[in-house]
């Protein structure tokens, strides 16, 4: 099925069109294919291209790349999650993995930045869990305590402190994490598609039907032509489950966010002039919130088990209400129609936030479900992907591989139900954060 997406994301949108996009038309062969050109496969191909420059690889993508999750999201290089569901000292162990990880996400994604020049808004600001509600205060304590023992610098904030540093009085607690990074999604992944190695053939516009696999020769079917390789990796993210690809491992939600236009100097001023700054909510369904480098506005507030493949402008209409309601609670002073664009993406999640990141078959490999940490670990994972399949081993993979595996799904109809039951009443749970 073919991926339709809106046009109205701030991100791609604030850069120039790209020219010189290439669709499968014939029949093709290749040592090493990827699936997916966002962060995951296009820090695979670069990788591919280094280990094996006198190979052909084939990067292809159903939409244009980058243009997917990668460039819709909102921007977090996150250091640290706060829903994990970590209490005793055995689930602290398992959050340090998931830490471990993370840091290692923003390494690489530091590392790619610096070596290639790259303007991408990068913003070491770190970032607020903050709710309005001031029971909340102890899940952010139990939370500070998880990260004193493994050493995070943070602080607990209260109304009067958030209100100077925000611009609005809407949280009454918020916990600060210093490590964490906030930058321009569109600007990154762009820059990785800007500087595919010579040996990389990238491939847009074009949606994978079918594949299957003969003695060593992995067939994949377009509409327009076959591709042939010896090697595959898999890394379509919330698309990996329609693949069938570890589809009693992961499922796809469908997010969507507003941005404003720039507030002008006058509005601007009237909420206090605040640096840049990044809100992720307490609660699993309240509002993620970002103030630009630009003076714009970003909220996300809503996730549904709804098909990833398209949402309707009458439907994304509907949600652009909610993300209004959203802003006029956290800045009543602001103007009602200072929503410039909405637009919709797709996460992939796993029942424990693990992710997916092994060798499915020989010469087959997948990594993919980020659980809305996809800028550094995806990078990370697409790097190291590559890796493994050359039969190679590095630190960075040991240390992905001691993490929780993937648990298994139910089927359906019941893993449609289960889901739905827990993000209503999770939605339930954090209405007043929406």
């Amino acid at each position: 099925m073919q991926i339709v997406n809106d046009n109205g994301c701030s991100w791609i949108n604030d850069l120039d069109p790209r020219s010189n996009i290439k669709v499968l038309e014939k029949n093709e062969e290749c040592e090493w294919l990827i699936i997916g050109a966002g962060y995951t496969g296009l820090s695979a191909a670069r990788k591919l291209a280094q280990l094996h420059p006198n190979q052909k690889i084939i990067l292809i993508d159903a939409q244009l790349a980058g243009e997917g999750a990668s460039g819709r999201n909102s921007g977090y290089l996150v250091d640290t999650t706060l829903n994990d569901g970590f209490t005793s000292n055995k689930d602290l162990e398992n959050y340090k993995k998931k830490t471990d990880i993370y840091e290692l996400g923003i390494k690489v994604i530091k590392k790619f930045i610096q070596e290639h020049q790259v303007d991408c808004d990068w913003n070491e600001s770190g970032k607020f869990f903050a709710s309005s509600k001031k029971e909340d205060k102890k899940i952010l304590n139990n939370f500070s305590n998880t990260l004193s023992k493994l050493g995070f610098e943070h602080s607990l904030l209260d109304n009067k402190e958030l209100s100077k540093r925000l611009g609005t009085s809407f949280y009454n607690i918020a916990l600060y994490t210093k490590g964490g990074v906030l930058l321009h999604p569109a600007k990154l992944v762009r820059a990785m598609i800007d500087v595919l190695p010579h040996n990389v053939k990238l491939l847009e516009n074009s949606s994978l039907i079918k594949w299957n696999k003969t003695n060593d020769v992995i067939s994949c079917y377009f509409k327009n032509g076959i591709i042939k390789t010896k090697n595959i990796i898999f890394a379509t993210n919330g698309f990996l489950k329609s693949l069938g690809i570890k589809s009693s491992y992961n499922f796809p939600i469908t997010l969507t966010a507003s941005m404003t236009r720039p507030l002008t100097d006058e509005e601007f001023e009237s909420i206090g002039q605040p640096k840049e700054w990044g809100v992720l909510p307490v609660r699993p369904m309240g509002a993620t919130i970002r103030m630009t480098k630009d003076k714009r506005i970003l909220i996300r507030n809503t996730a549904e088990f709804y098909n990833p493949y398209q949402m309707s402008q009458s439907e994304l209409n509907k949600r652009t209400l909610k993300q209004k309601i959203g802003i006029k609670k956290r800045f009543p002073q602001l103007p009602d129609d200072i929503i410039k664009s909405s637009w919709s993406g797709i996460v992939s999640r796993t029942r424990n936030s693990s992710q997916i990141f092994e060798k499915i078959d020989e010469n087959t490999f997948v990594a993919g479900c980020y659980n809305g940490s996809g800028i550094g670990v995806g990078t990370l994972f697409g790097e190291q992907i590559a890796i493994k399949a050359s039969n190679e081993n590095t630190k960075e993979i040991e240390v992905i591989e001691a993490r929780n595996k993937p648990t298994w799904l139910p089927p359906e109809p019941f893993l449609s139900l289960g889901v739905k039951t827990r993000l209503i009443y999770e939605r339930i749970k954090a209405r007043s954060e929406i």
